[in-house]
């Protein structure tokens, strides 16, 4: 599918500069705004008002009463996250803090940048800290930082962490702005042959690929005769790869044997698709990648064949060179 980024430079003039490219997450927005309705998740909810989504949205509304910006818990050093969907050199981040009141809650915050989920993001590299809270809006530069994933992370004991607004910058004029093949999994419809404990199909394509089944983003079927799991790509693509990461506090033995199977047809529930690759193993809590010749096709299963067994993975990614 053919991508367009769009975004503007200022030299003598305002320039609008198409690049176009075959594969690669575009910038959501002609200002460059990377963080434009990605995906965002926090340490938790402080109020059903509050949700991380809100940050991304668009709008720099600072009222709180006007559902547009974040809130968590009261508790030890609460964070929010924001996927990129692929790698950026971030330069520049703006916030927007809450302006009906509250303010000084956000004095402290560290701004940390990276490709890794280990302590949930928190542990990637700071790129900045806020030593004085914003007024409205303010906007974070630095030397730039490769990452997908931007945390807003407050460190301290008894903190409420809130936001109106996040916007993530890359750099654009240089050879380490990035622009790489997207996850065509992401935030697609998936479903599976059943569901254990809650632990829908869904969870497998929320971009986190924390692998605490504990933590809420694994999905995870009933002991089934032949479990699968399969996501809607929306449109047919020539797939190419497949990441699997596997559960970090279960049996990574459970995984060995699945298929990976792709194509048009929803006969037997998609598993009778075309053969990609059979998963011999996958360590435990690790992300493997399945390379394999283009297979096109709008659905991606993965199925047990032959064995009653539970099927739990805690992230797929679908990619098409």
């Amino acid at each position: 599918m053919r991508c367009v980024v769009m975004f503007s430079i200022r030299m003598d003039m305002r320039v609008i500069l198409f690049l176009t490219l075959f594969t690669g997450l575009c910038i959501a927005d002609s200002k460059g705004n990377l963080a434009l309705n990605g995906m965002a998740v926090q340490s938790s909810l402080g109020h059903p008002q509050g949700d991380a989504q809100h940050a991304v949205d668009g709008n720099r509304d600072s009222d709180y009463k006007k559902e547009s910006c974040t809130i968590t818990k009261t508790e030890f050093n609460p964070w929010w996250r924001v996927d990129l969907g692929n790698v950026y050199s971030v330069s520049n981040v703006t916030i927007t803090n809450r302006g009906d009141c509250c303010k000084d809650r956000l004095r402290g915050a560290q701004i940390r940048i990276g490709n890794k989920l280990d302590n949930n993001g928190n542990n990637n590299e700071l790129a900045a800290t806020i030593l004085t809270a914003p007024n409205g809006t303010q906007t974070f530069s630095f030397e730039s930082v490769n990452g997908r994933y931007v945390n807003i992370f407050l460190p301290g004991n008894d903190e409420i962490l809130t936001l109106c607004e996040v916007e993530v910058f890359a750099v654009i004029d240089t050879p380490s702005y990035i622009c790489g093949p997207r996850n065509l999994a992401l935030g697609a419809t998936a479903v599976q042959s059943s569901i254990l404990s809650g632990a829908g199909a869904q969870r497998a394509v929320d971009g986190n690929r924390n692998s605490l089944f504990s933590l809420g983003s694994c999905s995870h079927t009933n002991a089934d005769r032949d479990p699968w799991w399969r996501v809607d790509l929306g449109e047919k693509y020539k797939v190419t790869r497949v990441s699997i990461t596997n559960i970090g506090d279960g049996s990574a033995a459970r995984i060995n044997g699945a298929q990976i199977r792709i194509g048009n047809s929803l006969e037997n529930n998609g598993n009778n698709n075309e053969l990609a690759v059979t998963v011999v193993s996958i360590p435990l809590g690790e992300t493997k990648t399945f390379q394999f010749q283009p297979i096109k096709g709008r659905y991606v299963n993965i199925v047990i064949p032959g064995r009653n067994e539970y099927l739990h993975m805690c992230e797929v990614e679908v990619f098409s060179d």
